[in-house]
């Protein structure tokens, strides 16, 4: 067989697509930003093609009549959907088995009051909230810090990514006044007090 110019071209061709497809791959299964180092580890590709070839699936993306984008924060890329359909990501997220009712309202508590204390929380929400909160620093949507005895637990930036709230991640961040995200929580907050009695 006589490898042409145009078989080889064909080859390389068929190459990038499947290597377009492994990052696009990591990318949905991953949910979550990926950096470089990340990329090619995963997918077996040098860092130059992967950049190149991430760039490409951007642009395809965004040619594309898609729901889907890829969003690029620091050098760290994810695949999310697009801002139009954010709301019915957030009906899918509401009440999800990823999270146990109990998680979830333990989760409420520290979004509501943060900066919080551990101790606090497990005052609150009994000494199963440990288990929770390890888990949510585990998965980085709570960041803690030492404090004393006890640490001190605030929500990390993934969490606004995760729970799609961009809009509100730059008030409760770095705002003075947590009154800025007292609608947000304002419910979680109310559906705590209904379900234990516990004024927050």
């Amino acid at each position: 067989m006589t490898i042409t110019s145009e078989t080889v071209r064909e080859l390389e061709e068929s190459k990038e697509i499947d290597n377009l497809k492994k990052i696009e791959a990591a990318l949905f299964l991953s949910a979550r930003f990926l950096n470089l180092q990340e990329l090619v580890l995963l997918t077996d590709i040098n860092p130059l093609m992967t950049r190149e070839l991430i760039e490409k699936l951007i642009e395809r993306y965004n040619k594309e009549d898609s729901a889907i984008q890829i969003i690029s924060k620091e050098n760290m890329w994810k695949m999310d959907v697009k801002p139009e359909y954010v709301h019915m990501i957030n009906k899918l997220a509401t009440g999800t088995s990823e999270f146990t009712k109990a998680e979830q309202e333990t989760l409420a508590v520290i979004a509501y009051k943060q900066p919080v204390k551990q101790s606090v929380v497990v005052k609150i929400r009994g000494n199963k909230s440990y288990d929770h909160i390890k888990n949510f620093i585990g998965i980085g949507l709570v960041k803690a810090k030492k404090l004393g005895h006890t640490k001190e637990l605030a929500l990390s930036e993934d969490f606004f990514d995760y729970f799609h709230l961009q809009n509100i991640k730059d008030n409760v961040l770095n705002g003075p006044d947590n009154s800025e995200q007292s609608e947000e929580f304002s419910d979680l907050q109310e559906k705590e007090n209904n379900q234990d009695g516990v004024e927050l």
